[in-house]
């Protein structure tokens, strides 16, 4: 199953970044090697959003990724919502239609 993680990023994001940013790079690389990380990346024009492309098989994965990332612990992540991902088109999809 698909999970999208939304971040929401507080307003000094860009400032404080680059104290935690290696320590939250090596969390999300992590559970890239784990298999359950697929994408990640701040949006962009305005920076207030973070979205997380997770594959795994349940959401408390993802919970458990937001809860020990450096960023939500050092509050420069102000909330998080995780939301299924019905994915039906491209060759990752989980429920491919054509």
């Amino acid at each position: 199953m698909h999970y999208l993680l939304f971040y929401e990023l507080a307003h000094d994001y860009l400032e404080r970044r680059p104290l935690y940013r290696n320590e939250h790079l090596k969390h999300a690389w992590q559970a890239v090697e784990r298999g359950e990380l697929l994408l990640g990346g701040a949006l962009a024009d305005p920076v207030d959003q973070s979205i997380l492309l997770f594959q795994c098989k349940d959401p408390e994965t993802v919970d458990a990724f937001a809860r020990n990332d450096p960023y939500v612990r050092e509050h420069i992540v102000t909330g998080w919502k995780i939301r299924p991902w019905t994915t039906v088109v491209g060759e990752g999809a989980d429920n491919p239609i054509r």
